[in-house]
Order: structure tokens, then C-alpha cells, then sequence
């Protein structure tokens, strides 16, 4: 059986991944690919117990160190239950976020430092990166008039982080980019739907060899 692939999302908020990357699945299934969606945090239900943690709006002193840990430890969870026995079944897993919303907004925004949650992270993943990573990049205010305007989509505690936090996740993934530029590929998430999905499925198929 062949070693499956490992596909994550990352950007900041209101970039429309989650939008885009549901056509993009359904165009994959009707080629046969078999596909395992999945999210961060949580994807299991011990990582969704830690999300609610991390991204209740209560808890405003949650320190953040504290932050970068539970996001870790719901990572090595999610991959333990379901990222890796899907990988090694030949499945495509695609994820919404991984490590690197870790090392944008912890590591960069939060100045922790990239280095050092990537150290936290190498240990929890035991150095599980993505073969291909597509960063749907956005201004952060064209991010949050899309937000205001989805009244279904769920408010937590980071999206009520000042703009200029926002924009230092945005340079932190366009640094990220540069650094890992083997496996990230930017996607213009500022374009139409149609067109963010067309750039999307094609970045995968040419991954896949199609």
C-alpha cells in the first residue's frame, strides 16, 4: 500500500480556507481519492476537549506558553488517533491548521518565538511535517469584514486579538513561507472563491502527479 499524503491549511482568520477547501475535497473524492478532512484544534475527541480550553472566550489569563502547550498536546492527540493510522492506510489527509498557526501565532504574534514552539512542536509530532502546506494569504481587514459578514461562524478568543496582532500572523506565515518554501505553496486568498478553488485543486493535483 502506498504512504498516503499529508496536506494542511493554514492563514489568518477570514482567509476562506475552510470554504474553498470543501469544493476542492468534493472534485478529489470524484477522481476516487479517498479523503480524511480534519481540523486544529482538535480532530479527536481528547484535542476538541483541549480546543475548547484553549479557545474559550473566558479564559482571557490563559498564559501564553501555556497557550502554545495545549496546542501541542492536542496536536501529538490528533495525530496519534487520526493523522497518522490515516496516512499509513495511503488515505490524503488535508487539515485545517497544524504547526504552523503554532509558530505564526504563538512562535511570531505572540513573540515566543518561532524557534522555540518549533522545538515544542518537533517533540510533540516526533518531526511530522506536511508534505504540502497552502497558505491562503490575506490582508487581515479584508479577513474580518468576511467574518462580520458570516454570522455563523464561530467568535473564539482569538479572533478578539487587537488588528496589529493579526497582521504579525500574517507576516509570520509570509516568514514561514520563505523558511519552508519546499512544502508551501501561497494561494492570493483575496480572489473569488472560484478562483482561490481552480488554484487549490491544481496545487494538489500537480502535488499528486496529475
Amino acid at each position: 500500500m502506498s504512504k498516503g499524503l499529508f496536506i494542511t491549511l493554514e492563514g489568518p482568520e477570514g482567509s476562506g480556507k475552510s470554504s474553498a477547501i470543501k469544493i476542492v475535497v468534493e472534485k478529489l473524492k470524484a477522481l476516487g481519492y479517498e479523503i480524511v478532512m480534519t481540523r486544529e484544534p482538535g480532530g479527536t475527541p481528547i484535542s476538541e476537549q483541549i480546543r475548547n480550553v484553549i479557545l474559550d472566550n473566558n479564559n482571557t489569563e490563559e498564559d501564553p506558553r501555556t497557550e502554545a502547550l495545549l496546542y501541542a498536546a492536542s496536536r501529538r492527540q490528533h495525530l496519534v488517533e487520526k493523522i497518522w493510522p490515516a496516512i499509513n492506510e495511503g488515505k490524503i489527509v488535508i487539515c485545517d491548521r497544524y504547526l504552523d498557526s503554532s509558530l505564526a501565532y504563538q512562535g511570531h504574534a505572540r513573540g515566543l518565538g518561532i524557534d522555540n514552539i518549533l522545538k515544542v512542536n518537533e517533540y510533540a509530532t516526533e518531526g511530522t511535517f506536511p508534505d504540502l502546506t497552502l497558505l491562503f494569504d490575506i490582508e487581515p481587514e479584508i479577513g474580518f469584514e468576511r467574518i462580520n459578514k458570516n454570522k455563523d461562524r464561530e467568535v473564539n478568543r482569538l479572533d478578539k486579538e487587537a488588528l496589529s496582532f493579526h497582521h504579525k500572523v500574517r507576516e509570520g506565515y509570509l516568514l514561514l513561507s520563505k523558511r519552508f518554501s519546499d512544502r508551501y505553496e501561497v494561494i492570493d486568498a483575496s480572489k473569488d472563491l472560484d478562483t482561490v478553488v481552480n488554484n487549490v485543486y491544481n496545487v494538489i493535483l500537480k502535488r499528486l502527479g496529475k
